[in-house]
């Protein structure tokens, strides 16, 4: 399996950012790269991107499921790079339109970069504000990437101003489950957003 550049690139990007550049020195000469800087629009090896995402565990001193959630909750409340926030925010002007959204975010991500492949996605509704988010995440993506999803639900619930519950529950045979508890859709003022506003 090979891994999009654009995902390794913001792991890059989230290192950096988050904890410095020579941190990510350290997690390049731990994983022992040979280069710093991924190209967004090549391809790597699924080992490559492993090897980086141990050595950033080993560095933080933290577990994958916490570095990799910090990821997904890095990629929707940096205020350095708005296209996923903008991608996600699309769905809809409430929490809800998003979770209900999530089964086409594949489909609408390749819109956007044709080769990019997101696991699939399904959302099951439960009764009393209770979703199950199933993460298929064979081909193109790190095992856990579950764990990047809470992070992305956690901080799109910032964004919306909801008030959710969130519990990874596993992994059963390749596919990852996200309960999701909607306590309360109008919890807080959300941040501002206009679709028709240009990126910086």
């Amino acid at each position: 399996m090979a891994m999009h550049g654009l995902m390794n690139r913001a792991i890059q990007c989230f290192v950096r950012d988050t904890y410095g550049g020579e941190v990510w020195e350290q997690v390049v000469r731990r994983a022992g790269l040979g280069f710093s800087d991924f190209a967004a629009m090549l391809t790597y090896d699924d080992p490559l991107t492993d090897a980086v995402l141990d050595a950033i565990c080993a560095c933080l001193s933290k577990p994958r499921a916490t570095v990799l959630e910090d990821i997904g909750t890095y990629l929707v409340s940096d205020p350095q790079i708005q296209a996923p926030r903008r991608l996600l925010r699309f769905a809809g002007i409430s929490y809800e339109d998003f979770l209900q959204s999530l089964d086409d975010l594949p489909g609408r991500a390749q819109l956007a970069v044709s080769d990019l492949v997101l696991p699939r996605l399904e959302l099951r509704v439960l009764p009393a504000g209770r979703y199950i988010l199933v993460v298929d995440s064979g081909g193109g993506t790190p095992a856990g990437f579950g764990h990047v999803m809470v992070g992305i639900l956690r901080a799109m619930a910032d964004d919306y101003g909801a008030l959710v519950m969130l519990d990874h529950r596993g992994t059963r045979q390749g596919r990852e489950e996200i309960e999701i508890t909607l306590v309360e859709a109008a919890f807080a003022e959300g941040r501002a957003f206009d679709l028709g506003a240009r990126m910086s």
